[in-house]
């Protein structure tokens, strides 16, 4: 009979990335409740562009996350 392996270490790894991910998560949120820093009467069109940007690297993530996009199976 095989013992469990003992997976404490990845398990920690693996708290330590999720907690990386959601301290990156409350800074975009706090972030994107501020409107991204924009001030609304002077906003210029790269405010945008760094918008568009922002959001194609998250449609990577949430593309690879829940398997869509390029990642359907």
């Amino acid at each position: 009979m095989r013992r469990p392996r003992d997976n404490s270490d990845a398990l920690a790894a693996f708290l330590a990335k999720k907690a990386e991910i959601d301290t990156a998560l409350a800074r975009l949120t706090a972030l994107s409740a501020d409107h991204f820093n924009a001030n609304p009467d002077t906003l210029p069109w790269g405010h945008v562009g760094d918008l568009e940007f922002y959001a194609s690297l998250l449609k990577r993530v949430t593309d690879s996350a829940f398997r869509e996009g390029e990642h359907t199976e």
